[in-house]
């Protein structure tokens, strides 16, 4: 990777990136609500679930896929991948969620760089032609900026896990020691899901955390919510 792929890897990854990762808890408030999760563990326990049976096998395979689509400026393949991701939503705040950070994403992706799939599949999300998810299109903006695909996936699994550490250090006492200290803890994971990812196919993705979603089903009902999802 050139400095300059690398730079702006840093970039969409930021904390600071207009993607909208700040607005959602991604079902977390829910269980700190519950005092399910009340502590550094129950959060480090909430990540591992969720990369496990959902961010690794579903969100950096469809990363990948995404990241080879572009390599090739097939539109047809994203779409496609992007049907099925939808499909694998059940949970209306998770699945709006990254229908919105996605079309975010492309939308400053457009703007930035000049790259064909790009601004072709931000318009088919404009027009409602398809929903545009978060690893769709940061997969084919990885693929344009010059991203490997393994470091691709790996941004991917650690930001998502950056936006959750960044919502507990809200809803809890923890400090920000201890949010590095957790993100520390699960980084290990996110190098090995990144790794397998490349290997398995679109038809072998696969997501199992029921009761994740559950958690951001009921987030709707909430009666004091600070968090979108």
């Amino acid at each position: 990777m050139t400095p300059e792929a690398f730079l702006s890897l840093l970039q969409f990854t930021d904390g600071l990136f207009p993607a909208g990762a700040y607005a959602h808890s991604f079902g977390l408030e829910c269980y700190v609500q519950d005092g399910v999760v009340r502590d550094a563990a129950g959060v480090e326990a909430f990540l591992r679930a969720m990369l496990e049976g959902s961010c690794g096998p579903t969100d950096a395979v469809v990363a990948l896929w995404a990241w080879r689509a572009g390599r090739s400026d097939d539109l047809q393949t994203c779409l496609r991948i992007d049907q099925t991701f939808d499909a694998m939503k059940p949970a209306t705040e998770l699945r709006d969620a990254s229908r919105q950070m996605g079309k975010q994403v492309l939308r400053i992706a457009s703007s930035l760089a000049e790259a064909r799939l790009v601004a072709g599949l931000f318009r088919a999300t404009e027009s409602g032609v398809t929903p545009g998810h978060h690893p769709l299109s940061f997969g084919v903006v990885g693929s344009a900026l010059g991203w490997p695909p393994e470091e691709t996936a790996g941004a991917y699994l650690y930001s998502t896990c950056a936006a959750v550490v960044a919502a507990a250090l809200r809803l809890m006492p923890l400090g920000q020691l201890t949010g590095q200290q957790i993100l520390a803890s699960v980084r290990p994971l996110c190098g090995k899901l990144a790794k397998e990812a490349p290997v398995t196919s679109p038809e072998d993705i696969w997501s199992f955390a029921p009761a994740l979603e559950i958690a951001a089903m009921r987030h709707a009902t909430l009666e004091a919510r600070l968090f979108r999802s």
